[in-house]
């Protein structure tokens, strides 16, 4: 067994107390705290697998970003569902690129959950000298700023991909940073969780430095690929792009709006010119930045 990732993470060899198990119920097996990190889209899928072999004490964490396209569900509310909402449940995210973190970078993130000594706990396990976790109970305010900052930062790399310079990249970070906290505020989130980690911190993170998968999926936009083509180019999963179609639904649903975000899933799923889309977003109707 090579006891690394040798495809996603080669060089970093797994801790000695990691243990690799073929069987998930193995692996669960006599376990209270569980760590789920799948994609958005196969979340519920993972969660209804793993419920039945849960014990009453047994507390679940992930690190997914994103809505469940369609359902507009927030990875929380699809675990309720799933495990039942009096689980305690919580949620990783924040600036933190695997590749960093496996080199022993300093990295800090955040942990929001629904209840306060399960994110305690987990803060004290996952804290070590260059690792630093804070604690929320801003589940919404932490998952909408994880699942809004793919899609800006598909839209960061086709700017810059188009040669369209540093001001505009600023101006879409910032921007999007306003339509983030507007979508968030209004799905019941706390104004202030915005300018965190989890959603300032990692929108500047994913827009500006190329280990983003999604920023080099806007790169290569920019280039004239295709969305397969970048796909089978990155050959990881881009959370962006199906995350564009859920925020652009969860939007229109709320009536909430969202320019920019528009524009990209335009882009991505309708095939909109983005020289054109930038043009929408210039041209429109001047008024108060606040």
């Amino acid at each position: 067994m090579d006891r690394e990732n040798v495809r996603y993470l080669p060089g970093v060899e797994f801790p000695d107390n990691l243990v690799p198990y073929a069987d998930i119920k193995d692996c669960i097996d006599g376990i209270r705290d569980i760590l789920v990190v799948v994609p958005s889209h196969g979340l519920r899928s993972t969660l209804t697998i793993i419920a039945p072999l849960l014990g009453p004490e047994s507390r679940v964490c992930w690190a997914t970003k994103g809505f469940e396209l369609h359902t507009g569900k927030l990875p929380h509310q699809v675990a309720a569902e799933v495990l039942g909402a009096e689980r305690p449940m919580a949620v990783l995210s924040g600036p933190t690129f695997a590749k960093e973190v496996g080199a022993g970078l300093p990295t800090a993130m955040t942990i929001a959950a629904s209840d306060a000594e399960f994110a305690e706990d987990l803060a004290v396990a996952l804290s070590a000298k260059n690792f630093r976790a804070y604690t929320s109970d801003d589940m919404t305010g932490v998952e909408v700023g994880g699942a809004v900052k793919n899609v800006l930062a598909i839209g960061a790399g086709m700017s810059d991909g188009l040669g369209f310079g540093a001001n505009t990249r600023v101006a879409l970070i910032n921007r999007g940073l306003v339509e983030m906290t507007r979508l968030g505020v209004a799905l019941g989130a706390k104004q202030e969780t915005f300018m965190g980690l989890a959603c300032m911190g990692d929108l500047v993170l994913t827009c500006t430095d190329n280990l983003s998968r999604n920023r080099r999926m806007g790169l290569a936009l920019a280039s004239g690929m295709s969305i397969d083509e970048a796909k089978e180019e990155i050959q990881q999963v881009v959370e962006g792009v199906m995350a564009a179609e859920a925020v652009n639904e969860v939007a229109e649903k709320l009536g909430i709006e969202m320019p920019i975000c528009h524009q990209i899933y335009r882009i991505i799923h309708e095939g909109a010119d983005p020289r054109e889309a930038v043009e929408a977003l210039m041209g429109r109707a001047l008024k108060s930045e606040n």
